[in-house]
C-alpha cells in the first residue's frame, strides 16, 4: 500500500462518467432533449456565432456531470461567455459562479431592465 497522497498516474481529474462521449457518432446523456451527436456537439460549441455557442456551453454546463465539462470546454472559454451563458444556466448559475470566482449572477437582470425602461427603450 503506497503512503503517497498522489498516487502515480493521477491526474487529478475523475474519469468520464461514460466512454461514449469520446466517440463523435454518440449521443451524449446531457443533450437528452435533441438528437445531436457528440461531433454536432462539438461544432456548435466551435460556432462563430457567439449566441450559438452560449446555447451550447450553457446546455453542457446544466445539464452534463461536471466531471464531463472539462471535455469540451475550458474555465477560460466559460468566462468568455459568461454574460452570454447566464441566462441558458437556470439553476446552475450560483454554482459556476461560485466555481470559477466570477461575480454573482443577477438573474433576471433586473438592474438592466429597469435602466432600459427609464430610459424608454
Amino acid at each position: 500500500m503506497s503512503t503517497s497522497t498522489n498516487p502515480a498516474g493521477w491526474t487529478g481529474r475523475l474519469p468520464l462518467t461514460t466512454e461514449s462521449l469520446l466517440d463523435d457518432t454518440a449521443r451524449p446523456y446531457f443533450l437528452w432533449w435533441t438528437d445531436a451527436t457528440v461531433g454536432q456537439f462539438k461544432a456548435h460549441l466551435a460556432s462563430p456565432d457567439a449566441e450559438e455557442r452560449a446555447y451550447w456551453m450553457g446546455a453542457l454546463l446544466r445539464e452534463a456531470n461536471t466531471r464531463d465539462v472539462w471535455l469540451f470546454v475550458d474555465p477560460d472559454d466559460i468566462r468568455a461567455l459568461w454574460p452570454r451563458l447566464i441566462r441558458y444556466l437556470g439553476r446552475s448559475r450560483q454554482m459556476w459562479a461560485w466555481l470559477l470566482e466570477l461575480p454573482p449572477p443577477e438573474w433576471p437582470p433586473l438592474t438592466r431592465i429597469r435602466a432600459e425602461y427609464a430610459q424608454g427603450l
